[in-house]
């Protein structure tokens, strides 16, 4: 599975407004609800923002990777955001995070397909070099060209 396989480039944002954890939340929901027709973008809130009270989805080093269910999607989509100066996101580390990957899995999908792209996600942001691509990309065609470059590794 490549991440640019299931990346909607109109869910890219490249600096988010919000300064609150739920606030990134929401803004990369109704970022990829309007270019995914069949996405809710209340509910999906309401997913990840459930999905936070189990657990911060910040994995740390200024990385997080919110994720959820929802009925009516054909399959996996992702997004991504960036906050430049960082926020609280209740990351394990306790570090300000940047660096946003959501992804929203069909509702009666089995968890493979979920948990290959999360694993592969947190693989890519284990990298530093790789961060600080997506850190440094001054445009949209920068951060699909880090994300492009990271897939064709593995």
């Amino acid at each position: 599975m490549k991440i640019m396989d299931i990346l909607v480039r109109d869910a890219v944002i490249l600096d988010v407004a919000s300064t609150t954890k739920n606030g990134v939340l929401e803004e990369m929901a109704r970022a990829l609800a309007s270019a995914v027709p069949s996405i809710e973008p209340d509910r999906l809130v309401e997913v990840l923002v459930e999905r936070e009270a189990l657990q911060s989805t910040g994995i740390g080093e200024g990385v997080a990777i919110p994720h959820g269910k929802l009925p009516g999607l054909d399959g996996l989509v992702a997004g991504f955001a960036r906050c430049r100066d960082g926020l609280d996101f209740d990351s394990i580390d306790g570090q300000p995070t940047e660096l946003f990957f959501l992804l929203v899995v069909p509702e009666h999908a089995g968890g493979r397909q979920h948990l290959k792209a999360l694993a592969r996600i947190s693989r890519f942001c284990r990298n530093a070099e790789f961060r600080k691509k997506l850190s440094e990309a001054v445009d949209l065609e920068g951060i699909l060209s880090a994300i492009a470059d990271e897939d064709g590794k593995f």
